[in-house]
């Protein structure tokens, strides 16, 4: 038994480091110069960090990331929960059919919206702003199905207690479900910001400003102006690579036992 347990403690380290070695040759890289880099050496420096923050402006791709990411997922969860308590929740008429449409938004690839996104914000005069980067991100069905699922696993008696009291059903949702829903908001929370932080094509299409580019575009545009001689500068790539995972693995770490329970509760019910 003991064999056992230290067998698979060995394999799950194992596949730990095959998984986080390409993260972990990007930070190593990213603290040498150039120079020694493709000359084989290693010189230690924190000037690609500098460079990457003073020269190349990625302290306002990051706040534009920051901004754009934390809005789309909280306006994101507002309606995906108030949307899933409705379809837990109530009996109207069409519910279903509705619920149906939600879930078939699942199936569209997002590519195919693309134009019909671009045009109507360009009626709407909201290109290049930070309104249609956001926009065009706040319904997500796949959380409104998660929370709906999670929610019909809460006993109806809760509900009616409360009406009981004299609540109204926003009093309900707020004071009721979504504290014990809060597992699978945080989970639907996380999954929402990696989606919008990591978003590449949208930001390209909306935005030309420079001012307003995310740090996925910010990146692309450090790759492309950086070949000199031929080469490019790696170390600078990775220093601004790692930059960009960073507030990603907070996040993680904030969050991972409510994303955990979540995830496995949502797949119980």
């Amino acid at each position: 038994m003991r064999h056992d347990l230290a067998l698979k403690s060995g394999l799950a380290l194992l596949a730990g480091i095959i998984f986080l070695s390409p993260v972990l040759y990007s930070i190593w890289m990213s603290f040498q110069t150039a120079s020694s880099y493709y000359q084989g050496g290693f010189v230690a420096t924190l000037d690609n960090y500098w460079r990457v923050i003073s020269e190349y402006n990625f302290a306002r791709y990051l706040f534009n990331s920051l901004l754009v990411s934390g809005l789309v997922t909280l306006a994101g969860l507002a309606f995906a929960t108030m949307a899933a308590f409705a379809f837990a929740r109530f009996d109207f008429k069409g519910r279903d059919l509705l619920f149906g449409l939600t879930v078939a938004t699942l199936m569209i690839p997002s590519h195919i919206t693309l134009i019909p996104n671009y045009l109507t914000l360009a009626s709407a005069g909201l290109l290049d702003s930070y309104a249609g980067l956001i926009l065009p991100a706040i319904s997500n069905g796949f959380a409104a199905f998660f929370l709906r699922q999670y929610m019909r696993g809460i006993p109806r008696a809760l509900d009616e207690a409360a009406y009981m009291d004299g609540a109204t059903p926003l009093q309900v949702l707020w004071r009721v479900i979504v504290p014990i829903s809060r597992p699978a908001i945080f989970s639907m929370g996380l999954y929402i910001f990696l989606a919008e932080w990591n978003n590449y094509i949208w930001p390209l299409v909306a935005v030309g400003k420079e001012d307003l580019y995310t740090l996925q575009l910010g990146l692309a545009r450090l790759y492309s102006i950086n070949p000199g001689e031929g080469l490019i500068d790696w170390p600078l790539v990775m220093a601004a690579s790692t930059l960009t995972i960073l507030p990603v693995l907070l996040g993680f770490v904030l969050v991972e036992r409510h994303l955990v329970r979540g995830i496995t509760m949502g797949a119980v019910k």
